[in-house]
């Protein structure tokens, strides 16, 4: 079995805001455009389901990959944006230091330490590595998982084995695919594209 983690394609966000987890940001013509290739690369894969993150460019994300691969969508809310982005949803990635003294810089220094944060790092990769074990465990066929970057690259470092250490290492692009292999009870990489950004 091969799983397929997708990360969104982009979003319409010209005031450079934390969207997390706040309405109204839906993907910009570009990112209909790598959604659209994304599916169009996989159109061939076999996928049987795609799973999506219940956020609005999640979603748009999954139902245009969706007309080319002919899968039905369905969604998880264990597939949502990281807490931590709810805690900075509405404010410019400029501002965070002003308005959050330290947080950014304590996130890019060290993820797996946040004491602010009202999600750990850890709890974030548990929830998304969980949705796939119970979508994978219960489905005959390959899956896509169309959620945001940073729940993706947790759990792929989790389901994989890595470090989080690895954490800001290696993220995944806009609309793009991240492919796992099932060996017996693990997950291997078994390779990575994105469309041209």
């Amino acid at each position: 079995m091969q799983i397929h983690l997708i990360r969104h394609g982009e979003v319409a966000n010209p005031e450079h805001l934390v969207y997390a987890d706040l309405p109204g940001f839906a993907l910009s013509s570009l990112g209909r455009e790598q959604a659209r290739t994304t599916g169009q690369r996989l159109a061939a894969s076999g996928i049987t389901r795609i799973i999506s993150s219940p956020l609005e460019r999640a979603i748009e994300t999954s139902e245009l990959i969706a007309a080319a691969i002919d899968a039905p969508v369905s969604t998880d809310h264990r597939l949502s944006e990281w807490r931590l982005a709810s805690r900075w949803a509405g404010v410019g990635w400029e501002l965070l230091p002003e308005a959050f003294p330290g947080e950014l810089e304590a996130y890019l220094h060290d993820p797996a330490d946040l004491p602010f944060s009202p999600e750990s790092l850890d709890q974030l990769a548990e929830r998304v590595a969980a949705a796939v074990g119970d979508w994978a465990d219960n489905s005959a066929g390959d899956l896509a998982f169309v959620s945001h970057q940073d729940p993706l690259h947790s759990a792929r470092l989790m389901l994989t084995g890595r470090s989080p250490a690895a954490f800001h290492e290696d993220k995944p692009a806009h609309a793009s695919v991240t492919t796992l292999l099932r060996v017996s009870t693990t997950w291997e990489l078994g390779g990575y594209w994105a469309p041209d950004q």
